[in-house]
């Protein structure tokens, strides 16, 4: 039994429908599951089964894996065959016909329906769906559907919002998941979960009651994508959960930090000590949903991460920034091709890893690739110029 597992589900007049993934039920009124992610490469198999057991006995409900590749999904034979006891998700990126190699080796797969239109272009996104739950049917595999604000369905990105400051993609992030819900269930496959993440806890509110109050039979995974370093990706990621639990919306959670790989395990602690505090009785949290100040926002370390060294870029950007603490400016950190260019378009600088390099962005504005030794001045200097231009008459 998991820790997680000691965490009755909040009362509910509509409780969602049951769905297993591997020895855990998620909904249902079942006991709350805590995930989180490798943050080794999937390649490298010793690390990664490490990983795999470092966050199963800190009480990982749930461990997921990213798949991109044929050697990855090879590594991933063996990651299962030395990991027996965990639950294991796989995160399939952009290549959605790898879920035929990796579904005979987890529990669920996760696909985001922003990144169906990447490979195979030409063919419907329906088709390839139709594929996917062909593949979990007939591999006892769970589904989740994931939407991520910074890879929504590019069909949808051009809707309107719902209401004004609820910022781009909210009302597109809402109408995808309805959409990808309703095809599963005209296919008959109903072992699916839903997860609607977004960078702003603000917004992870809105669209996660949104989602409820139109689909209550659906189990909701929780979570801040991108909410940073700790302890402010904690405190962000609190500011979106505590709420949405009290309410009794959410069935499972992740808090995605951006740290070492051998700190992953603060994750559940995180996950762990929420759950505690809204079993407590805690409803709301003190801390604004929206930044005032410098918003620094960095997705998790994962395995898709380019290069080792994006956590250590995050916190010197967090450090040499310092000095803007007091400006309502947003910088993004992102680690990989995957997420990086689509998450730092909304952001007022980004930067996001390549292999050897860090790409600069202003807003959707290409700027350069730097070095990593070069990317802090580089962005500090952008950053002075959109101060300056702020405060100028």
């Amino acid at each position: 039994m998991t820790y997680s597992e000691s965490f009755a589900s909040p009362h509910r007049n509509n409780p969602t429908r049951p769905v297993k993934i591997g020895s855990v039920v998620i909904g249902g009124g079942s006991p709350f599951v805590v995930q989180s992610m490798c943050a080794t490469k999937t390649t490298d198999v010793e690390a990664t089964v490490a990983q795999v057991n470092l966050l199963h006995a800190a009480g990982a409900g749930m461990v997921r894996i990213a798949a991109d590749s044929q050697n990855d999904c090879r590594a991933l034979a063996e990651i299962r065959q030395r990991c027996p006891e965990a639950n294991l998700s796989v995160d399939l990126q952009e290549n959605y016909r790898l879920a035929a190699d990796v579904a005979p080796l987890v529990d669920k797969i996760r696909y985001n329906p922003g990144h169906l239109y990447h490979f195979e272009r030409e063919r419907p996104w329906r088709d390839k769906v139709r594929f996917l739950v062909d593949v979990a049917g007939e591999n006892d595999c769970a589904i989740r559907i994931g939407v991520n604000c910074g890879s929504v369905d590019p069909n949808k990105i051009s809707f309107p919002l719902p209401q004004a400051g609820e910022g781009p993609g909210a009302r597109a992030m809402l109408e995808s998941a309805l959409e990808h819900c309703e095809l599963l269930d005209q296919l008959g496959f109903h072992r699916y979960c839903v997860s609607l993440k977004d960078s702003d806890p603000a917004r992870v509110l809105e669209v996660n009651r949104r989602f409820a109050a139109r689909r209550p039979d659906v189990p909701l995974h929780l979570g801040v994508t991108e909410a940073g370093m700790p302890p402010e990706g904690i405190e962000k990621t609190r500011a979106a959960l505590i709420p949405l639990l009290a309410e009794g919306i959410g069935d499972t959670i992740r808090v995605s930090l951006t740290v070492p790989a051998l700190r992953k395990q603060e994750e559940i602690e995180a996950g762990r000590k929420i759950l505690e505090d809204v079993q407590a009785g805690e409803t709301t949290v003190l801390a604004s949903t929206r930044p005032t100040g410098l918003n620094i926002i960095s997705c998790p370390s994962c395995s898709r991460v380019e290069n080792e060294a994006f956590v250590e870029l995050a916190q010197r950007v967090r450090e040499a920034t310092r000095y803007a603490a007091d400006q309502p400016i947003t910088i993004a950190v992102m680690g990989c091709r995957v997420n990086g260019p689509g998450e730092t378009d909304h952001a007022d600088l980004g930067l996001w890893c390549g292999p050897n390099s860090v790409n600069l962005k202003r807003g959707s504005t290409a700027i350069g690739s730097f070095s990593f030794d070069e990317a802090i001045d580089r962005l500090k200097a952008e950053l002075d110029k959109l101060i300056a231009g702020r405060h100028s008459p």
